[in-house]
């Protein structure tokens, strides 16, 4: 059975990983419904890595920190890589003042580091004016 998609928080497709990001808006019901369609993505997708942009988020509470651990550990359990990128200085220091920690899980200072990491790479842009067509 799949999960019933979560609203405001889309996950996407490159490839074999999943982008997907936290918001603050994010409430517990909408938090734990995302988490199973995160899950059953990964299982579906058979994701090998899943970056979780929190970039936007700007403070945690227990119940999201909990969810985020979580979230993580089971990413990790169906095999796929989880980079949490993005975090805020004060949801860092948040974190460790619960006493929680993403155990197995790397970090990135932003979205494109952690896709990086994960085998994903910017293709280099033509210097300005240069033409796209490859004939001339």
């Amino acid at each position: 059975m799949r999960a019933q998609p979560s609203r405001g928080v889309p996950i996407l497709r490159l490839g074999d990983v999943l982008i997907t990001g936290l918001l603050n808006e994010l409430d517990d019901k909408s938090a734990l419904a995302f988490t199973d369609e995160l899950t059953e993505r990964i299982a579906c997708d058979r994701s090998r890595g899943v970056l979780i942009d929190i970039s936007r988020l700007e403070m945690v509470d227990s119940f999201v920190a909990r969810m985020l651990m979580e979230m993580t550990s089971m990413a990790r359990l169906l095999g796929a890589r989880v980079i949490v990128a993005g975090m805020q200085p004060a949801v860092a220091i948040t974190l460790v003042e619960l006493g929680l920690e993403l155990d197995g899980v790397e970090t990135a200072l932003n979205a494109e580091q952690g896709i990086a990491a994960l085998g994903w790479y910017q293709a280099s842009r033509p210097p300005e004016g240069a033409r796209n067509d490859p004939t001339r």
